[in-house]
């Protein structure tokens, strides 16, 4: 009789691929994780306890097959597995790198919850597409038939590439337009390395370049260029994404050395790339030496601190008005900037910037209150409590806003609600406007890589439904 392949979590205890030494990482971008061997992922695969109720999925907004592609895993049918894999999610090895496993699938994993701990799952949803891509089973695209109609996608971020990828499989033509010069949105620019290796983003881009997709990039829509769009395709889709940094209003924000987190991030991932930077050659976005203060509780913020600390900075410490349980950012992405020497000053918030340029914080001292709207403590001001953190780099990370897209693109009858995003509906993506579509953080808000998935494939079936094209959208190959 065979082995039972699953079921192993009793004896087999979690176990995620090897970090580099933080003496080590904090010297390069490169990725902190290395990849598993092909007996560790089978191991691991093999804890999956098969549920009945799988809630690793149901958690999952892809709502990602896990199960299965994790006891072909564990059988050796990599192959398969992939193809499961790929079948629900259009990017599965960037998703295994930088989705927040321990707030969605890991960490609703029904062993998790019974003290187990829980599958690894991103990392074998990682180990399963780079061996795919390693293998050659990775297979470009190619339409079965090239049909007339044409979308064109304001934003090459993961739900305007999604959503292309998508359309591009079932043949429709397709043309992304970007204001950066490669494709990738914050994937490529925001993201820094050390979570996401940029060769495994220029790899998904040339796919789709490939496959017949046709970027225009350095194009910074106008008001012009948006009524050129709308001429020129049956469809548009709006995944530009949440780009406007959310500002404090207190004394001294706008001094040198005052920066806001997206260009700090910007610059570094550029510099990576070999490109010119000079904002960065000058030692504004190059934390070198540089006691730095980064303001803010969220991943963004997590990418800031950790950068920092890969620049050489004297210090780093990172202010966040709540406490540790109550921050918004991956609680791995805390310890792994703590193991990576960063500083983090609970209950802080600031109160203003000393000198111009900057040689410091005033910090406010915070406690938690009353729950406010969302549940959470309210965090209210010690008084008398008060210092001065000193900083030659105060970054910003505080969230991001909508531009103001109905005034930028003369288009006043776009709707937006009152925080600026565009109101759409969640499935499917249209709007009020005929033709007009918007995906991922431009109609949510700030929110996850695989969300913003998740919607530019939706929009994409939702378009192929009227375009008379059926539902041949959800098979990725």
């Amino acid at each position: 009789m065979a082995e039972q392949p699953m079921l192993k979590f009793v004896s087999v205890e979690r176990g995620m691929p090897e970090k580099r030494l933080p003496d080590l990482r904090r010297t390069d971008f490169k990725e902190i994780y290395a990849e598993y061997a092909d007996a560790k992922a089978k191991e691991q695969s093999s804890r999956c306890s098969q549920c009945g109720v799988p809630y690793c999925q149901t958690h999952c907004p892809l709502h990602n097959n896990i199960p299965d592609w994790l006891r072909l895993t564990a059988e050796g049918r990599l192959q398969e597995a992939y193809e499961i894999s790929q079948a629900t999610n259009t990017f599965p090895e960037i998703c295994g790198r930088i989705c927040p496993q321990d707030r969605l699938c890991e960490g609703n994993c029904v062993i998790e919850q019974s003290g187990h701990g829980t599958v690894t799952i991103g990392s074998v949803e990682k180990y399963i597409t780079d061996t795919a891509w390693e293998q050659g089973w990775v297979q470009p695209i190619k339409p079965r038939q090239e049909r007339s109609e044409s979308v064109g996608i304001i934003g090459a971020g993961p739900g305007g590439l999604a959503a292309a990828d998508v359309l591009r499989r079932a043949g429709v033509q397709v043309t992304i337009y970007d204001r950066y010069d490669r494709a990738g949105g914050l994937l490529t620019y925001g993201i820094p390395g050390f979570k996401l290796e940029k060769d495994v983003v220029m790899r998904r881009n040339d796919q789709l370049a490939e496959g017949g997709v046709n970027f225009e990039l350095n194009c910074d829509v106008d008001a012009d260029i948006f009524q050129t769009i709308r001429a020129e395709h049956d469809a548009v889709i709006i995944a530009t994404g949440v780009y406007k940094t959310r500002e404090i209003q207190a004394p001294g924000v706008g001094g040198l050395g005052v920066e806001r987190a997206i260009d700090f991030l910007t610059a570094s991932n550029r510099k990576s790339f070999g490109d010119a930077v000079p904002e960065f050659d000058s030692g504004r976005f190059n934390a070198k030496g540089k006691r730095v203060v980064v303001i803010g509780g969220g991943d963004t913020a997590m990418d800031c601190v950790r950068t920092s600390i890969r620049q050489g900075a004297e210090s780093v410490k990172c202010l966040y008005r709540r406490d540790r349980a109550n921050m918004p950012g991956s609680q791995r992405e805390v310890a792994n900037a703590e193991e990576e020497g960063v500083v983090f000053e609970w209950l802080s918030a600031p109160k203003g910037i000393v000198g111009d340029p900057v040689t410091g914080v005033m910090v406010q001292k915070m406690r938690l209150g009353a729950p406010d709207v969302t549940g959470r403590q309210a965090p209210e001001v010690i008084e008398g409590a008060d210092y001065v953190e000193d900083a030659d780099l105060v970054i910003m990370a505080l969230g991001f806003e909508a531009e103001d897209l109905p005034t930028l693109w003369d288009t006043p009858e776009l709707p937006v609600n009152r925080w600026g995003t565009i109101k759409a509906d969640y499935i499917t993506g249209a709007t009020e406007m005929d033709g007009i579509y918007a995906v991922g953080d431009i109609v949510r808000g700030a929110s996850l890589v695989v969300w913003a998935i998740k919607d530019g494939r939706d929009c994409a079936a939702a378009i192929l439904e009227k375009f008379g094209a059926g539902s041949q959208v959800l098979a990725a190959e």
